[in-house]
């Protein structure tokens, strides 16, 4: 899924700034998709305050690699997860993902469903382990 799947999708979230209200149907049915599935649910608790590898992610989820690979991109395209590199003195990098949302609220309103979205501030740079 590409970042225009998914409007609410913010690059640089901040904690002070306000929920984004998701409106379009598409992005709406692909949020709740990717909120829906366990899988999903489980990589967003296992990153909730942080940062770790998808080898982490599958011992942590006890899935395996591939499929932990597989729900990794769609939850960064969707603003979910946010992507970093891990620089190692030894020379080996690896990407590492730590959740960016803090609250999904769903409200029914007279016009409809209406979906908010409220990120969290997240370092965007890299990280050096030893």
């Amino acid at each position: 899924m590409s970042q225009a799947s998914f409007p609410f999708a913010v690059r640089s979230p901040t904690a002070s700034s306000e929920p984004r209200v998701v409106d379009d149907h598409a992005a709406v049915d692909a949020l709740f998709s990717l909120l829906e599935d366990d899988d999903c649910r489980c990589i967003l608790d296992a990153t909730d305050g942080v940062a770790r590898s998808a080898s982490e992610l599958s011992e942590a989820c006890d899935l395996p690699l591939s499929t932990t690979y597989r729900k990794l991109d769609p939850l960064v395209d969707a603003g979910l997860l946010s992507k970093r590199l891990r620089v190692s003195r030894s020379g080996s990098h690896t990407a590492e993902y730590e959740r960016t949302v803090d609250d999904v609220t769903v409200s029914v309103t007279p016009s409809g469903v209406e979906v908010r979205v409220s990120h969290r501030d997240v370092a965007k740079s890299a990280s050096v382990t030893v």
